[in-house]
């Protein structure tokens, strides 16, 4: 992987159909990529543009109160 860059899709994210699944996922999201790389970090996703942790980081608590 490029510095300033990572993965994509269910590999990074995981799949959250299970009950508490997607609590976990954004804990470890949130600890394990937020918590770790720098804003500019850009993440390709499955679907739709690329992204930066940057962008994406302001939507962390809308997620969680959402529960997706």
């Amino acid at each position: 992987m490029l510095p300033g860059n990572t993965c994509n899709g269910q590999w990074l994210i995981g799949k959250t159909w299970e009950p508490g699944a997607f609590d976990e996922l954004l804990g470890d999201v949130s600890s394990q990529l937020f918590g770790v790389y720098g804003d500019d970090t850009v993440v390709y996703p499955g679907h739709g543009d690329d992204t930066t942790l940057g962008e994406e980081r302001p939507h962390l608590e809308e997620w969680r109160e959402r529960g997706w």
